[in-house]
Protein backbone atom coordinates (compact mmCIF):
# COMPACT_ATOMS: atom_id res chain seq x y z
CA UNK A 1 0.00 0.00 0.00
CA UNK A 2 1.31 3.42 -0.93
CA UNK A 3 1.31 6.40 1.45
CA UNK A 4 -1.26 8.13 -0.76
CA UNK A 5 -3.65 5.14 -0.83
CA UNK A 6 -5.74 6.08 2.26
CA UNK A 7 -6.58 9.48 0.77
CA UNK A 8 -7.74 8.38 -2.69
CA UNK A 9 -11.26 7.52 -1.50
CA UNK A 10 -12.23 11.19 -1.53
CA UNK A 11 -12.10 11.07 -5.34
CA UNK A 12 -15.13 8.78 -5.33
CA UNK A 13 -17.17 11.39 -3.50
CA UNK A 14 -15.89 14.22 -5.68
CA UNK A 15 -16.92 12.43 -8.88
CA UNK A 16 -20.19 11.00 -7.53
CA UNK A 17 -21.44 14.21 -5.92
CA UNK A 18 -19.57 16.96 -7.74
CA UNK A 19 -20.13 15.25 -11.08
CA UNK A 20 -23.86 15.83 -10.82
CA UNK A 21 -23.19 19.57 -11.01
CA UNK A 22 -20.05 19.45 -13.15
CA UNK A 23 -20.29 16.39 -15.46
CA UNK A 24 -16.76 16.81 -16.81
CA UNK A 25 -15.52 15.32 -13.53
CA UNK A 26 -16.73 12.01 -14.92
CA UNK A 27 -13.81 11.99 -17.33
CA UNK A 28 -11.57 11.20 -14.38
CA UNK A 29 -12.77 7.62 -14.84
CA UNK A 30 -10.95 7.53 -18.18
CA UNK A 31 -7.71 8.25 -16.32
CA UNK A 32 -8.51 5.38 -13.96
CA UNK A 33 -9.23 3.01 -16.88
CA UNK A 34 -6.03 4.02 -18.67
CA UNK A 35 -3.92 3.59 -15.53
CA UNK A 36 -5.14 0.13 -14.70
CA UNK A 37 -4.82 -1.01 -18.32
CA UNK A 38 -1.19 0.11 -18.37
CA UNK A 39 -0.36 -1.53 -15.01
CA UNK A 40 -2.36 -4.80 -15.26
CA UNK A 41 -0.17 -6.61 -17.86
CA UNK A 42 2.83 -6.25 -15.54
CA UNK A 43 1.39 -6.37 -12.02
CA UNK A 44 -2.11 -7.82 -12.28
CA UNK A 45 -4.49 -6.22 -9.78
CA UNK A 46 -1.80 -4.05 -8.15
CA UNK A 47 -3.82 -0.96 -9.09
CA UNK A 48 -6.74 -2.25 -6.97
CA UNK A 49 -4.66 -2.39 -3.82
CA UNK A 50 -2.68 0.80 -4.27
CA UNK A 51 -4.29 3.37 -6.56
CA UNK A 52 -7.98 2.50 -6.88
CA UNK A 53 -10.14 5.31 -5.41
CA UNK A 54 -13.02 2.94 -4.73
CA UNK A 55 -10.71 0.42 -3.08
CA UNK A 56 -9.45 3.17 -0.81
CA UNK A 57 -13.04 4.26 -0.18
CA UNK A 58 -13.88 0.69 0.85
CA UNK A 59 -10.88 0.23 3.12
CA UNK A 60 -11.03 3.54 4.93
CA UNK A 61 -14.63 4.79 4.61
CA UNK A 62 -16.82 1.69 4.46
CA UNK A 63 -14.75 -0.50 6.79
CA UNK A 64 -15.77 1.34 10.02
CA UNK A 65 -19.47 0.53 9.39
CA UNK A 66 -19.04 -2.88 7.76
CA UNK A 67 -20.18 -6.15 9.33
CA UNK A 68 -16.81 -7.57 8.20
CA UNK A 69 -18.41 -10.91 7.45
CA UNK A 70 -17.08 -13.53 5.06
CA UNK A 71 -17.31 -12.60 1.38
CA UNK A 72 -19.60 -15.17 -0.31
CA UNK A 73 -17.55 -17.50 -2.58
CA UNK A 74 -20.10 -16.96 -5.38
CA UNK A 75 -18.96 -13.35 -5.64
CA UNK A 76 -15.62 -14.59 -6.99
CA UNK A 77 -17.19 -16.93 -9.55
CA UNK A 78 -16.50 -16.01 -13.17
CA UNK A 79 -20.03 -17.18 -13.90
CA UNK A 80 -21.17 -14.13 -11.94
CA UNK A 81 -18.38 -11.74 -12.80
CA UNK A 82 -18.39 -12.14 -16.56
CA UNK A 83 -22.11 -11.29 -17.00
CA UNK A 84 -21.70 -8.28 -14.68
CA UNK A 85 -18.71 -7.09 -16.72
CA UNK A 86 -20.57 -7.49 -20.03
CA UNK A 87 -23.74 -5.86 -18.69
CA UNK A 88 -22.05 -2.79 -17.20
CA UNK A 89 -19.70 -2.23 -20.13
CA UNK A 90 -22.56 -2.75 -22.59
CA UNK A 91 -24.76 -0.30 -20.71
CA UNK A 92 -22.00 2.30 -20.61
CA UNK A 93 -21.23 2.01 -24.34
CA UNK A 94 -24.96 2.14 -25.18
CA UNK A 95 -25.44 5.31 -23.11
CA UNK A 96 -22.33 6.96 -24.61
CA UNK A 97 -23.63 6.29 -28.13
CA UNK A 98 -26.89 7.97 -27.20
CA UNK A 99 -25.08 11.16 -26.15
CA UNK A 100 -23.99 11.81 -29.77
CA UNK A 101 -20.61 12.94 -28.46
CA UNK A 102 -21.83 15.89 -26.39
CA UNK A 103 -19.02 16.41 -23.87
CA UNK A 104 -21.12 17.01 -20.75
CA UNK A 105 -23.52 14.18 -21.59
CA UNK A 106 -20.66 11.73 -22.02
CA UNK A 107 -19.22 12.94 -18.72
CA UNK A 108 -22.57 12.37 -17.05
CA UNK A 109 -22.58 8.76 -18.28
CA UNK A 110 -19.33 8.21 -16.41
CA UNK A 111 -20.69 10.01 -13.35
CA UNK A 112 -23.80 7.82 -13.43
CA UNK A 113 -21.65 4.69 -13.62
CA UNK A 114 -19.61 5.93 -10.67
CA UNK A 115 -22.74 6.60 -8.60
CA UNK A 116 -24.25 3.23 -9.52
CA UNK A 117 -21.17 1.16 -8.72
CA UNK A 118 -20.38 3.15 -5.58
CA UNK A 119 -23.91 2.56 -4.30
CA UNK A 120 -23.53 -1.18 -4.87
CA UNK A 121 -20.09 -1.20 -3.23
CA UNK A 122 -21.47 0.57 -0.16
CA UNK A 123 -24.43 -1.82 0.07
CA UNK A 124 -22.31 -4.97 -0.15
CA UNK A 125 -19.49 -3.40 1.84
CA UNK A 126 -21.78 -2.78 4.80
CA UNK A 127 -23.71 -6.05 4.47
CA UNK A 128 -20.65 -8.27 4.02
CA UNK A 129 -17.07 -6.96 3.97
CA UNK A 130 -15.47 -3.67 2.83
CA UNK A 131 -13.94 -5.24 -0.29
CA UNK A 132 -16.97 -7.38 -1.22
CA UNK A 133 -17.49 -5.27 -4.37
CA UNK A 134 -13.88 -5.81 -5.36
CA UNK A 135 -14.53 -9.55 -5.58
CA UNK A 136 -16.68 -9.04 -8.68
CA UNK A 137 -15.70 -5.53 -9.80
CA UNK A 138 -15.65 -5.39 -13.65
CA UNK A 139 -12.34 -3.54 -13.70
CA UNK A 140 -10.83 -5.97 -11.23
CA UNK A 141 -12.05 -8.86 -13.37
CA UNK A 142 -10.47 -7.25 -16.43
CA UNK A 143 -7.15 -6.82 -14.64
CA UNK A 144 -7.30 -10.43 -13.49
CA UNK A 145 -7.79 -11.57 -17.08
CA UNK A 146 -4.93 -9.40 -18.37
CA UNK A 147 -2.27 -10.08 -15.75
CA UNK A 148 -3.62 -12.20 -12.93
CA UNK A 149 -0.46 -14.29 -12.72
CA UNK A 150 1.95 -11.35 -12.77
CA UNK A 151 3.86 -10.07 -9.71
CA UNK A 152 2.72 -13.02 -7.53
CA UNK A 153 2.95 -13.30 -3.78
CA UNK A 154 5.68 -15.70 -2.69
CA UNK A 155 5.55 -17.64 0.58
CA UNK A 156 8.73 -19.03 2.14
CA UNK A 157 7.53 -22.24 3.81
CA UNK A 158 10.65 -22.52 5.92
CA UNK A 159 10.04 -19.14 7.52
CA UNK A 160 6.24 -19.40 7.81
CA UNK A 161 5.06 -20.28 11.32
CA UNK A 162 1.38 -20.47 10.32
CA UNK A 163 0.34 -17.76 12.77
CA UNK A 164 -2.47 -16.61 10.51
CA UNK A 165 -1.72 -12.90 10.83
CA UNK A 166 -1.47 -12.52 7.04
CA UNK A 167 -4.90 -14.07 6.63
CA UNK A 168 -6.46 -11.65 9.11
CA UNK A 169 -5.24 -8.50 7.34
CA UNK A 170 -6.00 -9.56 3.73
CA UNK A 171 -8.80 -7.22 2.57
CA UNK A 172 -9.80 -9.71 -0.14
CA UNK A 173 -9.99 -12.58 2.38
CA UNK A 174 -7.66 -14.75 0.29
CA UNK A 175 -5.81 -17.87 1.56
CA UNK A 176 -2.54 -15.96 1.85
CA UNK A 177 -0.42 -18.67 3.46
CA UNK A 178 -1.17 -21.17 0.72
CA UNK A 179 1.34 -21.12 -2.13
CA UNK A 180 -0.85 -20.99 -5.20
CA UNK A 181 -1.83 -18.64 -7.96
CA UNK A 182 -4.11 -15.97 -6.57
CA UNK A 183 -5.19 -13.82 -9.53
CA UNK A 184 -7.40 -11.71 -7.28
CA UNK A 185 -4.56 -10.71 -4.96
CA UNK A 186 -4.53 -6.90 -5.09
CA UNK A 187 -0.83 -6.64 -4.11
CA UNK A 188 -1.57 -4.22 -1.27
CA UNK A 189 1.29 -5.67 0.75
CA UNK A 190 -0.57 -5.77 4.06
CA UNK A 191 0.16 -9.45 4.51
CA UNK A 192 3.86 -8.79 3.89
CA UNK A 193 3.87 -6.05 6.54
CA UNK A 194 1.97 -8.22 9.02
CA UNK A 195 4.21 -11.28 8.73
CA UNK A 196 6.42 -11.46 11.86
CA UNK A 197 8.96 -13.75 10.16
CA UNK A 198 9.36 -12.04 6.78
CA UNK A 199 8.03 -15.13 5.03
CA UNK A 200 6.08 -13.19 2.42
CA UNK A 201 7.29 -11.14 -0.52
CA UNK A 202 6.35 -10.13 -4.07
Amino acid sequence: MLKITPYLGIIVLIVSIGGVFYPKLGYFLLLVFASLMIIAPFRGRWFCGNLCPRGSFADFWIAPISRKAKIPPTFRSMWIRTPIFVALMGFMVFRIIQTQGVVDKVGMVFVTMCILTTSVSILFGVAFAPRAWCSFCPMGTLQRAIGGSKHPLVVDRQKCIKCGKCQKVCPMQLPVKEIQEMPDCIKCGRCVEACPKGALSF
